[in-house]
Order: structure tokens, then C-alpha cells, then sequence
């Protein structure tokens, strides 16, 4: 794994990949591994040196959710885990089959909800960091200020460390860096989709960490010529590949692949220790 870290805020040290746990729910759809198999990979994560884990508390379906599995896991937590989690218009997992005018997870009452939810479920004083999720169907125009003027708040209770934003674009990142103390931008991005490439440079320069979701194709997984002759020249798969070309875009990624399948842990975590040459990075684009 590599041994590069990223500090949210200056003072949250992670290395550079993480895990995310929406996989081990199938939320919103997809299968879900058993329960077993769950718990499993979250202390086996923990056991190869991950430790950032991307959650949520309506990350859950079907009786199974993130945080639950989680805190069963692993309370009470090692010294130095990082758990992040968000939240936005939903605050249930079940929300999701509401009509958008049932969502009030963007309100003040809301957005307090959701917060005491993230806490109670995974059995902690004050979230590491919370990002605020913006654009969910329904949601498009949602105002972003009055949201994080209600977090602030409830980061000045003590309840919150930091504050990210996801699902954003530039202007709404550069609006809630006015609001708020932003930490991190947590937005889709891969090599076949880099559509923030301006935006990543510009958390790079602003010393705010990218946290690409969907960082080896989600629902969609990546597949092209060039991602398979670079992963056969170095022994690697092609989510291993994509994982380092992230890494190598620039050093304020921080990767959370989520997976429900032990071996896939292993090989996403191993590929912090891949390193692509110029000519790999020239052939990738």
C-alpha cells in the first residue's frame, strides 16, 4: 500500500486509499455481499493499513446497513480511522423510493437529523468529517449556503470536525469556500470521465482533497485497449491500473473503491503500491 497521506483540515491523516462502504449495503441497487462477508472486509481493510471509510447513514437496504456493519466491525475504533460520511436531501435509505418533495433531509431539522443519525448509528461523539451532497434528482437547485450555514452550526456544537461538499460543480465549490471551511470535494471522476480535471487542479492548489467517487467505472465498470495493455505489462488488473493513474493525476486524490468481495479489497488496496511510468501514462492519456 502506499505509504502517502493525505491530511483533511491539516490534522486528519489518511493514506491516499481508502474504502468506501456503500457496496456492502446494495444501495441503491446491485447485490450486497452476506453479512459475514461484510464484517470480513471491514476488518481486513483496517488489518492492510486502510484507514479512511467513506459512509452514510442511508447507506442501507434490505435491513442492511453501512454504518451498522461498520461500527459491529470494528468498535470500538483503532486509533487513527477516519470514518467520513454525508448527508443531503435523504436521510434514509428508503427515501430513495420517495417522491422528491418528501425529502427533507436538506432542511435545518433535516440536515440535524441526518447528522444524529450518522452518529448515533455508528456510535460516535463527533463525525471526522461530513460532506454535504448536493444535485440528487429532484434536488438540482437545492441553495447550498443556508445548508451549510445549518452544518456550521452544528460543527461549532462540537458534533462535526470538518466539512466537504459532493456532487458539486466549481461554482458551488467556490461559493461553499466562502460559507464554510471546505476540506474536501467528493465528485465523479475516472480516467473515461474527467470532466473535473479544472477542478481538481484547483482543490490541489487551494490544498483541498478530491475524492473521486466511482473511481474504476461504478455501475459501469471502466474497460479500453490502452487500461489492458498497461495493466498486462505490469501484472496488475484494470481497476488496479485506474486506481494508479488517480493516484498519479495529482496528490490531493484520495480514493475510496468500495467493493463487496474480499479479493477485490485486496487488490484495490495493493494498488497504492503501483507505480506508472511516463510511457503507461502517455498511453492512458
Amino acid at each position: 500500500m502506499t505509504s502517502e497521506r493525505w491530511f483533511f483540515g491539516g490534522d486528519l491523516g489518511v493514506g491516499r486509499v481508502g474504502y468506501g462502504t456503500m457496496k456492502l449495503t446494495g444501495w441503491p441497487r446491485g447485490d450486497a455481499p452476506d453479512r459475514d462477508t461484510a464484517l470480513a472486509i471491514l476488518r481486513r481493510a483496517v488489518e492492510l493499513g486502510v484507514d479512511h471509510l467513506d459512509t452514510s447513514n442511508y447507506y442501507a437496504r434490505a435491513g442492511v446497513a453501512a454504518n451498522e456493519l461498520i461500527r459491529t466491525a470494528l468498535h470500538p475504533y483503532p486509533a487513527g480511522l477516519v470514518i467520513v460520511t454525508k448527508v443531503g436531501a435523504l436521510v434514509e435509505g428508503d427515501d430513495l423510493g420517495r417522491p422528491a418533495a418528501e425529502h427533507t433531509g436538506l432542511t435545518p431539522d433535516g440536515l440535524r437529523r441526518g447528522v444524529e443519525a450518522n452518529l448515533r448509528t455508528l456510535g460516535l461523539d463527533r463525525l471526522d468529517v461530513v460532506n454535504l451532497r448536493l444535485g440528487d434528482r429532484g434536488h438540482a437547485d437545492a441553495p447550498l449556503e443556508p445548508a451549510l450555514e445549518t452544518l456550521m452550526a452544528l460543527r461549532a456544537e462540537g458534533l462535526i470536525r470538518h466539512l466537504g461538499v459532493s456532487n458539486v460543480d466549481r461554482d458551488q465549490v467556490d461559493r461553499a469556500r466562502k460559507a464554510a471551511d471546505i476540506v474536501c470535494v467528493q465528485n465523479l471522476y475516472n480516467i473515461a470521465a474527467r470532466d473535473d480535471d479544472p477542478l481538481v487542479d484547483a482543490c490541489a492548489e487551494a490544498g483541498i482533497a478530491y475524492v473521486p467517487f466511482f473511481p474504476v467505472g461504478g455501475f459501469a465498470p471502466l474497460t479500453a485497449d490502452a487500461l489492458s495493455t498497461v495493466a498486462a505489462r505490469h501484472g496488475a488488473s484494470v481497476p488496479q491500473v485506474a486506481l494508479a493513474w488517480l493516484l498519479a493525476r495529482s496528490p490531493n486524490i484520495v480514493l475510496i473503491p468500495g467493493t463487496g468481495s474480499l479479493a477485490h479489497l485486496e487488490e484495490n488496496v495493493a494498488a497504492g503500491g503501483l507505480r506508472l511510468t511516463g510511457e503507461d501514462l502517455a498511453r492512458l492519456g
